[in-house]
């Protein structure tokens, strides 16, 4: 035989079904490992909210502080403002609750919406109070490497004596 009497293999046909995409599973949070005495302490890594992530959130308090003196009836952020931070705090206490109920309810997708909500009326209620996120993170940085035991309890004992109060419980 021939090389040229030789027959190509017939290419395969392309497969034009697609399979549907598999769901996208929630992202296992990896655990680094502090050793304290011996014995291994799981600890989650720390979050990215002081890189990448806070830059979503420094963007989102410009625009917010950019619609302080809007007109109310145009801007959402500036009808909330316009009512005062009582207003402001009560608005974020209920987005509060929202997200916590369907924490409970193990509703992950309405969970992702309201911690969304969460973080907005946060951040309006920073401009209200006149609070900028470079002061939130740079306490966070402060905060970072303390045990939550420890800096609750130095809280705790710092407090009453600023405000005068006769408690050593945080209102």
């Amino acid at each position: 035989m021939a090389k040229s009497d030789k027959k190509k293999p017939a290419a395969k046909p392309k497969n034009t079904v697609r399979k549907p995409k598999k769901p996208v599973k929630a992202p296992k949070i990896p655990k680094i490992t502090a050793r304290r005495s011996g014995e291994a302490v799981p600890r989650p890594l720390p979050p990215l909210a002081l890189g990448p992530a806070a830059a979503v959130l420094d963007r989102l308090w410009s625009v917010i502080l950019s619609r302080r003196d809007a007109d109310p009836a145009v801007s959402h952020s500036a009808r909330l403002l316009s009512r005062g931070t009582a207003k402001v705090a009560q608005k974020f206490g209920e987005e509060a609750v929202e997200c916590l109920i369907e924490a409970v309810a193990g509703n992950r997708e309405a969970l992702i919406a309201e911690s969304a909500d969460v973080l907005y009326h946060l951040v309006v209620l920073w401009v209200s109070a006149e609070v900028a996120p470079g002061e939130v993170w740079e306490e966070l940085r402060r905060r970072e490497g303390i045990s939550g035991v420890a800096e609750k309890a130095s809280r705790a004992k710092a407090l009453p004596g600023a405000s005068g109060l006769q408690t050593t419980k945080i209102p």
